[in-house]
């Protein structure tokens, strides 16, 4: 055990036992309000610059909004290789940056409708919350000893994903109608998520003095191009490490593919409205926070790989089924159908949780280098927007929005084979696939 785990583990409390390392306690709040933040736009930013921009670039928003995906699944490979080298508080910072300055530059582009300007603001801002909010992942696997390793992770994902979509999307849901509603209510909100991000930032600041996040966590002796370059050599390397790539690549890609064709089908398609719709996204990926750490928790006790296998794989894949089928079942626009869609919907957030422990996985793949595993994780968490948009575009055009959901399934039953090669010691060294 390192120096570092034996003070950690000398100096425990109950936020310790509980899987949130107390010395990191301001900085799990920070990402919550964070991702509340950058989770405002999520269920009206493509509508909305498309009639900020007019018949001329509405054509353009959804490439805009995939480049955005590019930034995000580079910033994400990122914020490991550069945590490595210069610390993850650094990051975190750098993260605010470039979120703030690209926000700002992002509203004045909408507000002058300068197609050119959107597109490099929207795209570079992309590049803010991965730094921040996966540079704090960074930090947590740095300091949290293994055997806690799956809750520390689970308590992460309860902030990032209380933020993005959950509170970003109440809050939204809210501020709408009270700044004025639809077009105006949505612009007021943009200027308002900045208020949401900087208080985020201020907390992790200003309440985080841990020490091990203020310095390079790479071996002195690695030059800095080793250093950035280690994940892709690592996953080159060994096929585990690539295959853990793709499973967390594949857990949340049904997220973003059916933020794509569900708001449209809830709400004008089966007659609920949009309102409905924002309500249905809160409720379910509140099952998803409330579970966060729970299986987290479950996976130390039971098992990281058995817990993604059957909870995160094979339950997301039932849940992505039945949150597709049900409101296709049920009397559109009915109230008790809504209630039924609303709860499918929840248990496909809740089981989604079951993949938290491939957060523990990844570095224990690989103990002697943590920090690239980490770099290859995060950049799968952001290629799963991606991944996500591809599939629709791919599949929508000749399959339908139905294709689509059974073309996730399949991803599932890809991700289940896979972690056949991923089991690991939850004590020492990873285990021999």
């Amino acid at each position: 055990m390192s120096s570092t785990a034996i003070a950690y583990v000398a100096r425990e409390s109950v936020f310790d036992r509980l899987g949130i390392p107390h010395a990191l306690r301001w900085g799990f709040l920070g990402v919550l309000m964070f991702m509340t933040g950058n989770g405002v736009e999520s269920n009206f930013i493509a509508p909305h610059m498309q009639q900020a921009l007019g018949a001329s670039g509405a054509g353009l928003v959804p490439t805009i909004i995939t480049m955005y995906g590019v930034a995000v699944i580079i910033a994400s490979y990122l914020s490991g290789t550069l945590a490595d080298l210069f610390g993850p508080r650094r990051v975190m910072l750098l993260g605010f940056l470039v979120w703030i300055a690209f926000e700002l530059l992002f509203l004045v582009a909408l507000t002058v409708e300068s197609l050119a300007l959107v597109f490099i603001a929207y795209c570079f801002r992309g590049f803010g919350f991965p730094l921040f909010a996966f540079g704090f992942l960074v930090w947590v696997n740095a300091i949290v000893p293994r055997q806690r390793n799956g809750a520390a992770v689970g308590w992460f994902y309860v902030m990032f994903t209380g933020g993005l979509p959950t509170l970003g999307t109440l809050f939204a849901y809210f501020s709408i109608p009270a700044f004025g509603d639809d077009f105006l209510g949505e612009r007021s909100t943009l200027w308002a998520s900045m208020v949401l991000v900087t208080l985020g930032f201020l907390l992790v600041w200003l309440g985080v003095r841990e020490p091990t996040g203020r310095r390079r966590l790479a071996p002195a002796h690695e030059s800095a191009g080793r250093v950035m370059a280690s994940g892709l050599s690592l996953t080159a390397r060994n096929p585990r490490v690539l295959m853990g790539f793709l499973v967390r690549l594949i857990n949340t890609a049904p997220v973003f593919g059916m933020f794509i064709i569900m708001p449209a089908v809830i709400a004008d398609e089966l007659g609920w409205g949009q309102s409905r719709w924002l309500m249905m996204t809160v409720i379910v990926y509140a099952g998803n926070i409330l579970f966060n750490a729970a299986f987290g928790a479950l996976g130390d006790k039971w098992g990281w790989q058995r817990t993604v296998r059957w909870f995160g794989v094979v339950g997301s894949a039932l849940g992505l089924l039945a949150w597709w089928y049900v409101p296709h079942l049920v009397p559109a626009g009915s109230e008790w159908g809504y209630y039924l869609s609303v709860a499918a919907g929840t248990l496909f957030g809740i089981l989604l949780a079951g993949f938290v422990p491939m957060g523990a996985i990844m570095p224990a793949l690989v103990p002697d280098h943590k920090g690239a595993a980490m770099a290859m994780y995060t950049t799968a968490a952001g290629g799963a927007a991606f991944l996500g948009a591809a599939v629709v575009a791919l599949v929508q055009p000749w399959g339908g929005n139905a294709g689509v959901v059974w073309a996730f399934v399949a991803l599932y039953g890809a991700a289940f084979v896979m972690l056949s090669w991923l089991r690991v010691s939850q004590d020492g060294e990873a285990a021999m696939g």
